[in-house]
């Protein structure tokens, strides 16, 4: 049995650690299905693209907006709805997310035309900002034993990691064998079986609550920067990025959050207080994950490309050869990442993380026409699986140690904001490498394109693959950087060496919790 050992502060000085709520693991249980829930819908909705755009008669123009109008009410109001939850409670804003979400669900699946569709996504984007952080911080403040935390972050990162690859398998199998709105359908019941589990389970931590007015500038400011960014990549994407609005984007949204920035060291109760952004710990967290989604969004992209239009496979068949990544995510996240958690020091476990999935990303560089699937692909995402896992669940778990539980929520708003900020990053960045390298091989290749209809969809394919191989190289760099921050930034030691923890002080947006709890001797 492990023993306990003194804190390194004064035992009159520091209260007791918080007493760990009796329902927590059932609260788990539903807190994890809507956090599966948010993900699917993030790629399953890819799946259906093609049926409803021609269901609803969208433009070819048009379509992106679909993705886009998600990403852009999400994205930009995270930080907004890290503080609500905040300032409402957790729960309350955990329940409204879910229930604003499944109706939003039912609107987009109900959807007769473009702007139906696309107003319902918006509203999924907004709801769902307000319910990630809510989920992420009531973990952060149920489950204060450092043993437990690692389980509990363990099962979340594990769904955070590899739901994305489920919602393809569900995407394909709803659009093949039934019809592209039971893909919005799908969330009702997760929705509401959540929600009510959440409603009967959960209980608001006491003095968890930030009673500060709310700082309505910051919230101005911080939206309209984050959705300026968010659009500028995906302008990007499809415009260049020399082109004059994606420039323009890019432009307001560093002027925009510069303003913010400088907006939230001078007022008394900000939106986002800089002490949780600026600490090293939880700054290297948040750069380093956003870095490593900003790979894994490219990857996911090509991959499902690669598989169906090169290799010929079915939207399930498709959705079936992600299994070994989600495999891999679930044993690195609950087997490797929540067993060494309480033993070494969280950067031990996120640097060689990345550097695992680095390994993986560096065989797919080997991607060719022919390449075949057990001895490649399958061996890559297995790699790429443990690495990720292992590396985002102390990641999650970092990212609201040491926080006030009155910021709580906003701490857990910047881990989704970082991951949602990387995947537009992502999909525009290494889209754009991606596509200049196809293009250049065509162009190069021309002539043996023009030998008949089997040569035409050989270099095609080849143009493509060197493309998706190309833009891997990067991804490999990518997740080196995100390897190198957590190993330099994350300084920690490992959790439950008498660090603080997420608590309920009651101090609003004051000074961080200075509860201490046990040392587990190992």
């Amino acid at each position: 049995m492990p023993k306990t050992a003194a804190t390194s502060a004064p035992a009159l000085s520091s209260p007791p650690a918080p007493a760990a709520d009796s329902n927590r693991w059932k609260a788990l249980v539903f807190i994890a299905l809507a956090q599966l829930m948010v993900v699917l819908d993030a790629t399953i909705v890819n799946i259906a693209l093609p049926s409803a755009q021609r269901d609803l008669g969208i433009s070819d123009g048009n379509r992106q907006w679909v993705i886009t109008a998600y990403a852009l009410a999400f994205g930009g109001l995270l930080l907004f709805g890290g503080r609500i939850a905040d300032k409402w409670g957790r729960k309350n804003a955990f329940v409204v997310g879910l229930v604003g979400f499944a109706l939003a669900s039912a609107l987009g699946g109900a959807a007769t035309g473009e702007a139906m569709m696309l107003g319902a996504r918006a509203l999924q984007g907004a709801f769902g900002a307000l319910l990630a952080p809510a989920a992420l911080s009531l973990l952060a403040v149920m489950f204060t034993d450092a043993a437990e935390r690692a389980k509990a972050f363990g099962i979340y990162g594990a769904i955070a990691g590899g739901g994305g690859a489920v919602g393809l398998i569900l995407g394909g199998f709803l659009t093949e064998y039934l019809n592209w709105r039971w893909t919005f359908y799908v969330n009702i019941p997760f929705a509401v079986v959540a929600a009510a589990g959440a409603w009967l389970v959960i209980r608001e931590p006491a003095g968890g609550r930030n009673r500060a007015p709310l700082d309505i500038p910051g919230v101005i400011l911080s939206t309209l920067g984050l959705v300026a960014l968010v659009y500028g990549f995906t302008r990007a994407e499809s415009a260049g990025w020399s082109s004059e609005p994606t420039v323009l984007m890019f432009i307001a949204s560093a002027a925009l959050l510069a303003a913010f920035v400088f907006t939230e060291s001078r007022v008394k109760s900000p939106l986002l207080a800089l002490r949780v952004l600026l600490e090293r710990n939880r700054g290297g967290v948040y750069l380093s994950l956003g870095l490593a989604v900003i790979a894994m969004f490219g990857l996911f992209l090509f991959l499902t490309y690669y598989l169906q239009v090169v290799k010929g496979f079915s939207p399930v068949k498709t959705g079936f050869a992600f299994l070994p990544m989600i495999a891999g995510m679930i044993t690195g996240s609950t087997q490797i990442g929540a067993r060494l958690m309480t033993r070494v020091a969280p950067r031990l476990l996120m640097g060689p993380g990345f550097l695992v999935a680095a390994a993986g990303m560096l065989m797919l560089t080997q991607l060719e026409v022919g390449s075949s699937y057990p001895a490649l692909i399958l061996p890559a995402q297995l790699l790429l699986g443990l690495g990720m896992g292992t590396a985002f669940m102390p990641a999650m778990s970092l990212s609201t140690h040491g926080v006030a539980a009155a910021d709580a929520g906003v701490a857990s708003a910047m881990v989704n904001t970082s991951q949602q900020v990387g995947g537009a990053i992502g999909t525009a960045l290494l889209n754009t490498i991606a596509a200049s390298a196809t293009t250049a091989y065509l162009t190069d290749h021309a002539a043996e394109a023009s030998a008949g209809a089997a040569a035409a969809k050989l270099v095609q394919d080849q143009a493509m693959v060197e493309g998706y191989s190309s833009a891997i190289w990067w991804a490999v760099g990518i997740l080196l950087a995100s390897a190198a921050v957590a190993l330099t930034f994350v300084n920690t030691g490992r959790p439950g060496t008498g660090g603080p923890i997420a608590s309920g002080t009651g101090a609003g947006a004051g000074a961080e919790a200075e509860v201490k709890v046990p040392a587990i001797a190992h």
